[in-house]
């Protein structure tokens, strides 16, 4: 993996979310790829639980003060950045006080969704792809885990499909269980994806109205899958078998690390 640039785009980080499927191999898996000599760079949202001063993040000026158009309303990008202990691997954290800044990640306190979260989603995906382009870092690959970041792998193919970054990076998306991720799919969601000039059609997915919506469309918008949980359901498992691209089997956390490297290699690349 030596040298290889790799983009890993999570909803959900340990040690800056509580441990779950998705946090856990988020943190694991950019972290053995670095001790093979990949380059890496990290994003997820700067939700409103994580503790800025225990984890010492801070906001990079340069990178931060645009505005991101998101359903036809200005919305200020602020990017914070934190280190990872004892790791040498930085986090990017894209953050916004309309979006990000409650003391909470996904539902409220009666464990009910944000009805917010598809803008929030579209945000993460612009906020990543517009500090990656200030970054002028051009991805070999990019890594989707977790469900809030589903929408990178559709706005890097339609919205962003001109921009020459990206032109040769190939996208993975590693498929999970979700048991959080609800119904966010309808008109509502179409409506303001369609403001960015995506074509209906790319959306089919979002019709259905289950909270399977968000990883098959990143899943239809990638060039390969890996399997992040043992059981997915038969949704998912059916649009990964009916598209002919690279499929990685689930891999147990205590030993992925040369399938995950081979898959990257022999596979993607």
């Amino acid at each position: 993996m030596k040298d290889k640039r790799i983009l890993y785009i999570s909803s959900e980080l340990t040690p800056y979310l509580p441990e779950t499927e998705v946090s856990k191999m988020a943190f694991e898996v950019p972290k053995e790829m670095h001790s093979q000599g990949a380059q890496i760079r990290m994003f997820m949202p700067r939700f409103g639980v994580i503790n800025e001063r225990r984890h010492q993040l801070h906001e990079v000026i340069r990178l931060s003060g645009m505005n991101l158009i998101i359903n036809d309303m200005d919305m200020p990008l602020i990017i914070k950045v934190a280190s990872l202990p004892k790791e040498r691997m930085q986090v990017y954290f894209i953050d916004n006080e309309e979006y990000f800044r409650r003391k909470a990640v996904f539902t409220d306190e009666e464990g009910k969704l944000f009805p917010d979260n598809d803008e929030r989603a579209i945000f993460f995906a612009k906020g990543v792809v517009e500090t990656v382009k200030k970054l002028n870092w051009s991805p070999d690959i990019i890594h989707i885990h977790g469900w809030m970041a589903s929408l990178l792998p559709l706005y890097l193919r339609e919205y962003y499909k001109n921009d020459p970054l990206f032109a040769d990076s190939k996208i993975v998306t590693s498929a999970f269980n979700y048991q959080n991720s609800g119904v966010l799919s309808g008109d509502k969601l179409i409506d303001k994806i369609k403001f960015d000039q995506i074509a209906e059609e790319k959306l089919e997915s979002f019709t259905k109205g289950n909270g399977n919506s968000f990883v098959k469309v990143a899943i239809e918008n990638s060039d390969a899958v890996i399997k992040g949980s043992e059981e997915l359901s038969d949704e998912i498992s059916e649009v990964i078998e009916n598209l002919e691209i690279p499929v990685l089997d689930y891999q147990p956390i205590e030993e992925f690390s040369d399938a995950y490297s081979d898959f990257y290699l022999n596979k993607v690349l």
